[in-house]
């Protein structure tokens, strides 16, 4: 795939606030939840907020609220002396405190409803009930690891901090540190950090969560720590750590854009140092200056940050993109106002029956995999490559009953381009000759919907109704995906996913009130927000564009189809059939269905 520094590129966490395309995932504030989409990341939202104190409320709902904020606003060692400011003496043994700050572990949770308060009893005790979704466990390395409880509600029970005043006190709560989704966003910025794939050709995205309490001079040094400490448990499959036994010799030290950084790495020779120094420019990508690499106190490089971000290229992109959707049976272009237009790469002959598509660019290559129906409405798979337009297609060996939109996997072997597609409720990999073999996956259900990352090694999975993300590892053509991760998410029934920035997922469900909705969502599950509501009709399509490249559709932007019509955001609309571009006289006068984007 190409090579190509991105202009605007990838990188959204969930904002309220407008769009700003801006590149390469910075530090940036959690959001909050709301209506609007994404915006890029890159902007600081200046000090982090005052942690909350038992007397900032004397309403239980909002005391509560305030020590589900407690823990996570400060620094790690201190979360449980600040949770157990709101805790009373009887109960303070509840919440059973651990020492060492590898030990903190906070357990994020989602209310799914208004808190439950019975009025005080005899003893002036009154009882709160939370309904939540677990979101997961934060770790100290920065990792929102998979949930480890199951409750689906907590009971706190609270009291007058003394006769007639007017604090409160928890006299029972959970023996959980527990802090909200909310509180995530408020008192933690995400970041990224990259690890490189097995070839060591690509670098692949791995989102944590440092507290904005965390002074300037200590980001080098934490990073440097989850860069020597491995990849999220998820994403391992996918990527290869640092050399084993490298760790960090006392923190980093430096400022004024020159800082300092000493490790230890066994076999550090030029080659794992220039591998190192690339992780690092981009896992500090708000850093400029020079950063110097020390191996037991000798200094052996010296990184010009920007200079490494500009020379190496963190993901592919290919031209600009351009949109693209099935119109009777054929691949037809789109025509959006002020958007690249692209006529279909495609030879006439090879482009009928066509029910959905996925095409990708490599280099001078176009990659093209076709879901098309035989005349006993059985469906199957012809894929293709070669220069624009593709002539030479290969079919499927057998046929199915329904296949999903194919993803295409974006790794840098050309020789071997590879796929990904449901086929009948199971996982199947294509090869560029279209041949399907089965991808075993240790998670029950059927799967109906599969997406690929612009990495290339990240995919995200619909299987029995629920969403799952995966590594991939792609080696001489060989595809393995590790074990799922399921992502606690509002949706039920999701139907369709795919990737609408290098962090966050646009998928396609039922909302508790059971009407189809489209949400966004960060690659953990630790953010949501809903981007389009009453919908009418199940999805049965989704597809969206991770980048924001200069000229192309604005990032965040997808398409979807939903009751055989094909809609897409920015603004939202139906394409019509006027927008349909090259269609040959004689044609059925239908619908547009199955949007996509080529990139």
């Amino acid at each position: 795939m190409r090579r190509r520094v991105l202009v605007a590129l990838l990188g959204g966490v969930l904002l309220p606030a407008g769009l700003v395309a801006c590149g390469i995932p910075n530090e940036t504030e959690v959001q909050v939840d709301g209506s609007a989409p994404a915006a890029e990341a890159g902007t600081l939202n200046g000090s982090p907020a005052r942690p909350p104190t038992p007397g900032d409320s004397a309403e239980p709902v909002p005391f509560i609220e305030n020590y589900l904020r407690a823990p996570a606003a400060g620094e790690r060692e201190q979360a449980y002396a600040r949770a157990k400011e709101f805790i009373g003496p009887e109960a303070k043994g509840l919440l059973p405190e651990k020492q060492q700050s590898s030990e903190i572990e906070l357990t994020v949770v989602r209310l799914l409803e208004k808190p439950e308060v019975t009025p005080p009893n005899n003893q002036g005790t009154s009882d709160v009930t939370l309904k939540v979704q677990q979101v997961g466990v934060l770790r100290a390395d920065g990792v929102l690891d998979s949930p480890e409880a199951s409750e689906t509600e907590y009971k706190f029970q609270l009291r007058r901090a003394d006769s007639g005043g007017p604090g409160l006190l928890l006299t029972n709560v959970p023996n959980e540190l527990l802090i909200s989704d909310t509180a995530l966003r408020e008192y933690y910025r995400s970041r990224t950090i990259y690890f490189w794939n097995s070839a060591r050709s690509r670098l692949v995205p791995d989102l944590r969560y440092l507290p904005s309490s965390v002074p300037a001079e200590r980001r080098v040094t934490d990073v440097v720590k989850w860069l020597t400490g491995g990849p999220s448990k998820w994403l391992a499959q996918g990527v290869t750590g640092l050399p084993d036994g490298t760790r960090p010799i006392n923190n980093a030290t430096g400022a004024d854009g020159h800082w300092e950084v000493n490790l230890t790495m066994p076999g550090a020779d030029d080659k794992k140092l220039g591998l190192l120094a690339t992780q690092l420019a981009w896992s500090l990508p708000e850093m400029s200056g020079q950063l110097d690499l020390k191996i037991q106190n000798q200094k052996r490089r010296t990184v010009d940050l920007e200079q490494e971000r500009a020379e190496h290229a963190v993901s592919p992109t290919g031209d600009r993109p351009a949109r693209f959707s099935v119109y009777d049976g054929a691949v037809r272009p789109l025509a959006i106002a002020n958007e690249p237009r692209a006529a279909v790469p495609l030879l006439v002959d090879a482009n009928k029956n066509v029910v959905a598509a996925a095409l990708a660019r490599a280099d001078d290559q176009v990659l093209a995999a076709l879901v098309v129906t035989g005349t006993n409405r059985r469906q199957r798979l012809k894929v293709g490559s070669g220069p624009d337009p593709v002539a030479v297609f290969d079919s499927s060996k057998d046929t199915y009953g329904t296949l999903s939109r194919p993803t295409w996997l974006r790794s840098l072997d050309e020789r071997h381009p590879a796929g990904l597609v449901a086929a009948d409720g199971k996982l199947y990999r294509f090869d560029g000759a279209a041949g399907m073999s089965s991808v075993p996956l240790a998670v029950p259900g059927p799967v109906v919907a599969v997406a690929g990352s612009l990495d290339g090694h990240r995919i995200a999975l619909v299987i029995g109704g629920a969403l799952y993300v995966a590594a991939v590892n792609v080696d001489g053509g060989v595809v393995s995906v590790g074990l799922p991760r399921r992502l606690a998410t509002l949706l039920t029934n999701i139907s369709a996913v795919d990737w609408v920035a290098e962090n966050d997922l646009v998928l396609a469900g039922n909302e508790a009130d059971r009407r189809p909705a489209i949400h966004q969502i960060t690659v953990d599950g630790a953010q949501e927000t809903a981007l389009k509501r009453d919908i009418g009709a199940e999805v049965t399509q989704l597809a969206a564009y991770p980048g924001g490249a200069v000229g192309g559709p604005p990032a965040l932007s997808y398409m979807y189809e939903a009751n055989r019509a094909a809609y897409r955001n920015n603004p939202f609309e139906n394409i019509k059939r006027e927008q349909v571009l090259d269609v040959p006289a004689g044609s059925r006068a239908t619908n547009p269905t199955a949007p996509f984007f080529l990139y």
